[in-house]
C-alpha cells in the first residue's frame, strides 16, 4: 500500500520552512537566512524562547548570545520588563496569535543625569514545532520616536486651535495659550503681554530693545513647576537685558535654555535670586522662550518650563512652540484691536450720555449705569413745559462704535422732539420712523444688533430689537403719569404704602421694526411713589435665560422711605451680584408735587375784556409770591396771548401760573392752529405779538392736547 496515496491524518506534517529548502535548496535558504540574520542585527529582529528570553546570537560566534538592544540605549529587556508587554507576549504563546505594533515607551540612558524617553513598537509572531507546539517568538522592534513626537505635537496643535480665540479678551487668550502647553508641551507655561496691549495700544513695529514693561495675563502648570510663582497673573514687571526673555523681544528668535544649574545660566539668575530660588525648589531644568508677534506687533511672550523626571526642550519643540506662539498671537491681536474699538467705543458713549442729571421739583432722580459692553443703552431725564419731567430709558442692540453712534442718534432725536412738546405716543411714532430711515441709509451695519442679518426694515426679523425705548411723562400738578414704550421693558412703580407693581403698558414695536403703532397708559401716582426704569441687560442680560425681574420687585418694596442714592445702589448690587454681562442701566425717580402755593389757575370768557383781567389775576399772584420785578414782563405776555385766543379761538380760555424753577405763563384755548413768529415791517399794524413773546420770554412754546393747544412762556427768577 502507498502511504503517500492515503488519507491526509497519515501524510508526515509539512511548513513554510520547508517547502523553501525544496524550493530554494540547501545552499540558498542558507544565503537567504545569513541575509535575515544581518538585517536582524541592525532593525531589531529578536528570537524569544518559551520562557521569553532571548536566543539572538552574535555573528561573529554563534555559540555567544548579543546584547539586545534596539539604538539609542535602549535594550530589549527594558520592553519585556513592562508588565503588558509580557502579559501580551504570553498571550501569544499560548494561543497563537500574533502581536502586532504593541506600543512600548521606555526610558534610554541620555548622558549621566536624565534619562530621554523613547517610544518602541513591538510586533510578534508564535514560532511552533511540527506538532503546533510552542517554540517561543520571533519579535520585531521598531523605534517609532520621532513618529510618536510629531502626532503629539500635531494634537497639541490641533487642539490649540480650537481652545485658543474664544472670546476676544486678552486675558482669556493668554490664559487659553498657557492650558494649550501643559501638559503636552511643558510642565508649566507663563504669557506675558506688553502693558500697552491691555489697552488696546500696541508699541511700534519691530523688535524691542528698550526695558519693557509687560503684565502676567495666562499661567498654567500640571506640576511642581508652578508652586509658589514669582509672577501671578495680573504682576507687572520689567522685561531687563541680559536675560533670555528680554533676548526674544529684542531679535523674535526664540531661545532654549537647557540645565538651568549649569555655569551658562548662573549669571543672569544670579541678577534674579527670586527665580534661581523657585527654579532650584521646584526642579525645573529646562526653559523654551518664544516671542508672540502678530502682523509686525510685538505683543509680549510666552515661557514653557520642563521639572524633574521630564525631557529637555529641543529644536523640535521650539518648532512646535513657536507655531503655537504664532497661532496664539494673531488671536491676542485681535482681542487687543477689539479692546481699542471698545475704548473707542466707550469713549464715545460716555461723551453722547448726559454727565448729571437735571434737577427738577417734579421728581427727585438716582441713576446707575454700568457699561461693560460698550453698547447702545441710555437713559435721560428731561424737563419739559409746565414743570413736567420725561423719564426716558433706551438701548440700541450691540455693541462698539457703531451702537455708541447710533444710540446718539436716537438719543439726539428724543431730545429734540421732546422741546417740540410732542405727545408721548406722536414722539415714538416720529422716532419709529426716524431709526427706520436711518436704518435704511446706513444698512444693517449700523444696528448690529441681528443674528441673522437680516436689514433692519424688514418686518420678518428675530425677537432682537434694532433699538428700543421707554418713554415716561409726569405732570406734577396733575400728577398724571402717561408712559409708552417700544420694544422696552415697562417701569416699576412703588406707591407709598402699596407693594410694587409692573405698570401694565402695550408695548409697541421697537424703533425701526414694523408699522408704527403705539398706545399710552396713563395713571396718577400719589406723591412719593417710585417709578423704576431699567433695560434687559439688569434683569436678563445676555443669557435671556434667567428672569431677575422679580428679584428686583421685591427688593422695591418700600422704596418710598429710603434714601433714593442708596436705594439705587443696593438694588444694582442685589440683582447683579457678580456684575453685568452687558449694559445695565437703573433709573429711579421719586415724584413730587407742586401745591396751591406754586400755582394760579383761572378760566376766562371768550371776551376782549379778559386780556385786562388776565393783566390783573396774574399781578396780584406775582405780588403774593414777592415776584415784583417780573410783573410788567409777566403783564405784557398774557395780554398778547389771552388776546390771540380771544382773536382766533373759540370758547373759554385757561390761564396757568406755574412758580417752579421757572416762572411759567400758559394760555390755553380750543384752536389747534399753531402761531408762528414772524418780523413784522414798520408799515405792517399786528404781528409783533409773538416777538415781544419771544423776547421777554427766556423760552416759549407750543403744546397740543385733547382740548386743543397751549401756549407757555417761561420767565426767569429775578
Amino acid at each position: 500500500m502507498d502511504d503517500t496515496k492515503g488519507p491526509q491524518a497519515h501524510r508526515p506534517p509539512t511548513s513554510a520552512a520547508a517547502g523553501v529548502l525544496r524550493q530554494l535548496g540547501t545552499e540558498r535558504a542558507e544565503a537567504l537566512l545569513d541575509v535575515l540574520c544581518a538585517e536582524a542585527a541592525d532593525d531589531g529582529l529578536y528570537v524569544l524562547d518559551a520562557d521569553l528570553r532571548s536566543l539572538r546570537f552574535d555573528s561573529s560566534d554563534p555559540a555567544t548570545p548579543a546584547p539586545a538592544d534596539t539604538g539609542e540605549g535602549v535594550s530589549l529587556e527594558a520592553g519585556l520588563s513592562l508588565p503588558h508587554v509580557q502579559r501580551a507576549l504570553r498571550t501569544s504563546l499560548a494561543t497563537g496569535e500574533p502581536v502586532r505594533d504593541l506600543r512600548c515607551p521606555v526610558n534610554a540612558a541620555h548622558g549621566e543625569q536624565r534619562k530621554r524617553r523613547r517610544v518602541l513598537s513591538l510586533s510578534a509572531h508564535p514560532l511552533r514545532d511540527r506538532g503546533r507546539q510552542p517554540l517561543g517568538l520571533a519579535v520585531t522592534v521598531t523605534d517609532i520616536t520621532a513618529r510618536e513626537r510629531a502626532e503629539k505635537r500635531l494634537e497639541l496643535l490641533e487642539r490649540a486651535d480650537s481652545v485658543i480665540g474664544r472670546s476676544l479678551d486678552v486675558f482669556s487668550t493668554a490664559q487659553e495659550l498657557a492650558e494649550s502647553a501643559v501638559p503636552g508641551l511643558a510642565d508649566a507655561a507663563a504669557v506675558d503681554v506688553l502693558d500697552t496691549v491691555l489697552h488696546g495700544d500696541a508699541p511700534a513695529p519691530g523688535p524691542l530693545l528698550d526695558p519693557v514693561t509687560v503684565r502676567r495675563a495666562g499661567f498654567a502648570t500640571a506640576g511642581p513647576a508652578g508652586r509658589g510663582g514669582v509672577h501671578e497673573v495680573g504682576c507687572v514687571r520689567v522685561m531687563r537685558q541680559g536675560r533670555p526673555y528680554a533676548y526674544v523681544l529684542a531679535d523674535l528668535t526664540p531661545r532654549v535654555v537647557n540645565d538651568l544649574g549649569g555655569d551658562d545660566s548662573a549669571a543672569w539668575l544670579s541678577h534674579d535670586p527670586d527665580r534661581a530660588t523657585l527654579f532650584r525648589s521646584t526642579g525645573v531644568h529646562s526653559l523654551l522662550v518664544v516671542p508672540l508677534a502678530a502682523r509686525g506687533v510685538v505683543l509680549g511672550l510666552a515661557a514653557f518650563y520642563r521639572a524633574g523626571e521630564s525631557e529637555p526642550f529641543d529644536d523640535a519643540d521650539a518648532d512646535v512652540a513657536a507655531e503655537l506662539a504664532t497661532r496664539a498671537a494673531l488671536c491676542l491681536d485681535n482681542a487687543r484691536l477689539y479692546t481699542r474699538e471698545r475704548t473707542l467705543a466707550r469713549i464715545a458713549q460716555r461723551e453722547l450720555l448726559p454727565r448729571r442729571m437735571p434737577a427738577t421739583r417734579a421728581v427727585e432722580t438716582a441713576y446707575t449705569y454700568l457699561p461693560v459692553a460698550a453698547g447702545g443703552a441710555w437713559l435721560d431725564v428731561i424737563p419739559l413745559s409746565g414743570a413736567r419731567v420725561a423719564l426716558v430709558a433706551g438701548d440700541v442692540r450691540g455693541s462698539g462704535l457703531r451702537a455708541a453712534t447710533a444710540m446718539g442718534q436716537v438719543r439726539t432725536a428724543v431730545h429734540a422732539f421732546a422741546a417740540m412738546d410732542l405727545e408721548p405716543v406722536e414722539l415714538l411714532t416720529r422716532l419709529h420712523e426716524l431709526t427706520a430711515g436711518i436704518a435704511m441709509e446706513k444698512g444693517p451695519a449700523q444696528f448690529p444688533a441681528q443674528v441673522d442679518g437680516s436689514a433692519p426694515h424688514d418686518r420678518e426679523m428675530n425677537d432682537d430689537a434694532l433699538a428700543s425705548c421707554l418713554y415716561v411723562v409726569y405732570d406734577p400738578v396733575t400728577l398724571q403719569c402717561e408712559a409708552v414704550s417700544a420694544g422696552h421693558p415697562p417701569p416699576v412703580v412703588t406707591p407709598p404704602q402699596t407693594a410694587p407693581y409692573l405698570l401694565d403698558l402695550a408695548p409697541g414695536p421697537a424703533l425701526g421694526r414694523g408699522a408704527a403703532s403705539y398706545r399710552s397708559t396713563t395713571v396718577e401716582l400719589p406723591t412719593d411713589s417710585v417709578l423704576a426704569l431699567f433695560n434687559d441687560g439688569l434683569v436678563r442680560g445676555t443669557a435671556r435665560d434667567d428672569d431677575r425681574l422679580p428679584l428686583l420687585m421685591h427688593h422695591l418694596a418700600r422704596a418710598w422711605e429710603r434714601p433714593l442714592r442708596q436705594l439705587c445702589d443696593t438694588l444694582v448690587t442685589t440683582v447683579l451680584p457678580d456684575g453685568p454681562d452687558d449694559d445695565a442701566l437703573l433709573l429711579l425717580a421719586r415724584t413730587q408735587a407742586l401745591g396751591p402755593h406754586d400755582l394760579g389757575c383761572w378760566t376766562l370768557p371768550h371776551d376782549p375784556r379778559s386780556a385786562s383781567r388776565a393783566r390783573r389775576l396774574v399781578a396780584g399772584r406775582l405780588a403774593e409770591w414777592g415776584l415784583d420785578d417780573v410783573i410788567p414782563g409777566a403783564e405784557l405776555i398774557v395780554s398778547e396771548l389771552v388776546t390771540n385766543a380771544v382773536r382766533y379761538a373759540e370758547g373759554t380760555i385757561g390761564l396757568r401760573l406755574i412758580r417752579d424753577d421757572a416762572l411759567t405763563c400758559e394760555v390755553t384755548d380750543s384752536s389747534s392752529a399753531v402761531p408762528h413768529l414772524r418780523l413784522a415791517d414798520e408799515s405792517d399794524e399786528g404781528g409783533r405779538g409773538l416777538y415781544l413773546v419771544g423776547t421777554l420770554a427766556r423760552r416759549w412754546g407750543t403744546r397740543h392736547s385733547a382740548r386743543g393747544k397751549t401756549i407757555w412762556a417761561e420767565l426767569p427768577h429775578p
